[in-house]
């Protein structure tokens, strides 16, 4: 999700499309959460590991 934020992210500044840049930030800002919460050991949804 990280890596999917970050490309959509890079594309919508190259291309100055703003919903592609909105919907980067958003998803990189969730993915580190998920990181975050799943490498503290963290259950998310039930589920120990996200993949």
């Amino acid at each position: 999700m990280i890596i999917l934020g970050l490309i959509l992210l890079i594309i919508g500044l190259l291309a100055k499309i703003s919903i592609l840049t909105t919907i980067g930030i958003i998803l990189l800002v969730v993915g580190a959460v998920l990181y975050v919460l799943g490498a503290t050991g963290r259950a998310i949804g039930g589920r120990k590991h996200w993949y």
